[in-house]
């Protein structure tokens, strides 16, 4: 991936980190950014590139020679789904780690993955396909991040855990050893999760309980 250009799909505050992780890197070169949402936006200047427009431009952009992308979506479930988008069109899905991230040389982390600044991955973790491991969070010995997972800034996992796919960890949490927390479920921030929690869920609170079954 040195010396390649990078798409960003996404053009919020959280494609904003992933410019800067890039940059920081000072290994490749970001070709502009992706919005969907906003297609007026499109021309516009953003962290010192431009908006290209939406998935429309994937074509485009793969003829003229740039195959990676970073999704930069926070919401877990829409950037599963535009991985799988870029994938299928013919992209890589760039894995990013901010120089002052650490990572275990037994940990495994998977494509499109981005590790932000000051995140630790403790050894015999497997981080799975299109994870956020956002500012100073951290994953203890053992883990399982599956695909999809938003750790966010500041939250702690102990070891032994498994984080299901597609699941948010809310900032500042704490997840006990041993915790299983199933797919597409939302820890609240500065939650204290000492048992499993269920599948598709929001809990939160001191220590963590299923507050209701979460809404799509």
């Amino acid at each position: 991936m040195r010396g390649s250009k990078i798409v960003i799909w996404g053009a919020g505050g959280h494609a904003r980190v992933v410019a800067d992780v890039i940059h920081c890197l000072k290994q490749s070169e970001i070709a502009g950014f992706l919005d969907d949402a906003n297609p007026e936006r499109r021309g516009s200047e953003f962290c010192g590139g431009r908006i290209l427009g939406g998935a429309e431009q994937l074509a485009p952009l793969l003829k003229e020679g740039i195959g990676y992308i970073v999704i930069a979506i926070g919401d877990c479930v829409a950037r599963l789904r535009s991985a799988s988008i870029a994938r299928d069109a013919g992209f890589h899905l760039a894995t990013l780690c901010h120089p002052s991230a650490v990572v275990a040389t037994s940990a495994s982390i998977g494509p499109g993955t981005v590790l932000f600044a000051g995140s630790v991955v403790n050894p015999d973790c497997c981080i799975g396909a299109n994870v956020i491991l956002n500012t100073a969070a951290t994953v203890d010995h053992e883990c399982l991040v599956e695909d999809g997972v938003h750790i966010g800034p500041g939250a702690h996992i102990g070891g032994r855990c498994r984080i299901g796919s597609s699941a948010w960890i809310g900032i500042g949490a704490t997840v006990k050893d041993g915790v299983d927390i199933a797919p597409e479920s939302i820890i609240g921030a500065g939650a204290v999760v000492v048992r499993d929690i269920p599948q598709n869920v929001i809990a939160y609170g001191v220590p963590a309980r299923v507050i209701r079954n979460r809404v799509e």
